[in-house]
């Protein structure tokens, strides 16, 4: 029995889980879920995740919610399967990736994510963008990634010179941000650039962007 996957693709943090099967070469169904009509609101989806949040993954009698618990998940089950995305078989390195992980968690995801709800969030709703939210979170997001900035003028990648769950996990808000006024933030920073272009070319990506649809405001 495949693992399914109940989300929209164009959710970031889907695109997230979706992302991590690809790159471990794992069969999955995606069954959608209508977020426009409040379908992860229902009953039938409560039962599943209480916060009302998509993504959920089921795999057998297991159902599991919050996208990076079954990124990890994924990534440990599969391991010896597709990339190697936690380097399991090195404690150090394994260390390392959890690491930056967790700085995406409390340190990028917060200011990224702020910006693209509402550049995105916000104007779908019918409402106009809060300016001083957008611009208090790009200043927090500009010293992250000056701090990547530094770490990738060290190692390829943000855990070392593989990619991990620690690269993985930063590329869907990244990309809806790309397409937003305020690449520079990210092109005007040589090292982040050249690994954004990197990861963003991935194959596992590349199927994974499509389902990206929803076009931001540009400030």
């Amino acid at each position: 029995m495949v693992m399914k996957v109940y989300g929209d693709g164009m959710s970031a943090c889907v695109a997230r889980v979706l992302l991590c099967l690809h790159e471990k070469e794992t069969e999955f169904e995606l069954v959608p879920v209508d977020l426009f009509a409040c379908h992860h609101k229902l009953p039938s989806f409560l039962s599943m995740n209480p916060f009302g949040q998509v993504p959920v993954l089921q795999d057998g009698d297991l159902t599991l919610f919050e996208s990076r618990a079954i990124t990890a998940y994924i990534a440990e089950k599969h391991k010896d399967k597709g990339t190697d995305l936690t380097r399991h078989l090195d404690a150090k390195e394994a260390v390392i990736v959890k690491l930056w992980s967790e700085v995406e968690s409390h340190h990028f995801n917060p200011a990224i994510s702020a910006v693209i709800h509402q550049l995105i969030v916000v104007p779908l709703q019918g409402k106009t963008p809060d300016a001083a939210i957008v611009e208090e979170n790009l200043e927090k997001l500009g010293k992250v990634l000056d701090v990547y900035e530094e770490k990738l003028g060290k190692t390829k990648y943000l855990a070392g010179d593989s990619y991990t769950l620690a690269d993985l996990h930063h590329v869907p808000y990244t990309y809806y941000f790309m397409k937003t006024g305020h690449a520079g933030l990210v092109n005007d920073r040589p090292n982040v650039k050249a690994w954004w272009e990197d990861v963003c070319s991935r194959p596992a990506f590349l199927k994974v962007s499509p389902g990206l649809t929803v076009a931001p405001a540009t400030n």
